[in-house]
């Protein structure tokens, strides 16, 4: 049989998009499949490898006598004060004196770099209110080192700053629900991360596949060749054992 389609010229490679979604379209199955084991595998991962997260929070009040000492209002300039002195603070609570009496207080087996990573100070909506946040894997060691915490600093600010000192708004309790890893979020990413893969390597496929599979395709890809004629393939015609067509054609004016 005379296949004389190799003569064409084939210097232009043109990705078919109609093609790549039609390939895409036959395969919907497969990209569910393996969306929802990669969804199922990124729970799983998240489950058993991933522990959990707990954050224990207490407020506290700076109150800044030198400015309020006579004074039936709080008026801007103490605000302002106030807030300002929250940094202040901040580096106080994050200090290796007060970290070290937090843990010989508390009883926690961590150094002063590994605690400090645990806790973060922050003001609350630009008030004279700060809050202390302890992230911890045991629900009841944050809250422990959040109320360690609100009992020590009032005396080392006091120490410190002279005419300054902070006022306990809220203890900290113990959290009920984890705040990280986010199990929802974790298998939604799963789930996009299989899906993209899978369709990349669909897509990869279809494009190096050289196979011609239907007779649609040489009449769109090359209008001008003539087809002179379809065979159908009774044996196997590649390595996978599926049954194909050949096709005869001859470039024009042949």
């Amino acid at each position: 049989m005379n296949n004389n389609v190799s003569t064409v010229d084939e210097s232009e490679s043109v990705i078919d998009l109609v093609q790549m979604l039609n390939a895409l379209w036959k395969r919907l199955w497969i990209i569910v499949i393996v969306t929802v084991v990669g969804g199922a595998l990124a729970f799983l991962l998240t489950f058993f490898f991933i522990e959990p997260k707990y954050q224990s929070s207490a407020m506290m009040y700076v109150n800044n006598s030198d400015l309020n000492v006579g004074s039936t209002s709080i008026n801007l300039s103490d605000l302002t004060a106030a807030q300002g002195l929250i940094s202040t603070y901040s580096v106080i609570l994050n200090s290796r004196g007060t970290l070290e009496l937090v843990i010989a207080q508390s009883g926690v087996d961590y150094s002063y770099e590994e605690l400090k990573k645990m806790i973060t100070c922050v003001a609350v909506n630009d008030t004279e209110v700060f809050e202390i946040t302890v992230t911890s894997t045991d629900p009841e060691e944050a809250e422990l080192i959040a109320n360690t915490i609100v009992r020590v600093l009032p005396n080392r600010i006091d120490a410190i700053i002279k005419g300054s000192a902070v006022e306990i708004v809220d203890y900290a309790i113990v959290p009920q629900n984890s705040v990280s890893p986010s199990y929802k979020k974790n298998t939604l990413i799963g789930c996009l991360l299989a899906a993209v893969l899978c369709c990349a390597v669909i897509i990869v496929r279809e494009l190096l596949d050289t196979v011609i599979h239907s007779e649609d395709y040489l009449l769109k890809t090359y209008p001008e060749v003539p087809l002179l004629a379809v065979v159908a393939a009774f044996g196997e015609d590649d390595k996978s054992g599926k049954r194909g067509y050949y096709y005869a054609a001859r470039p024009k004016g042949k």
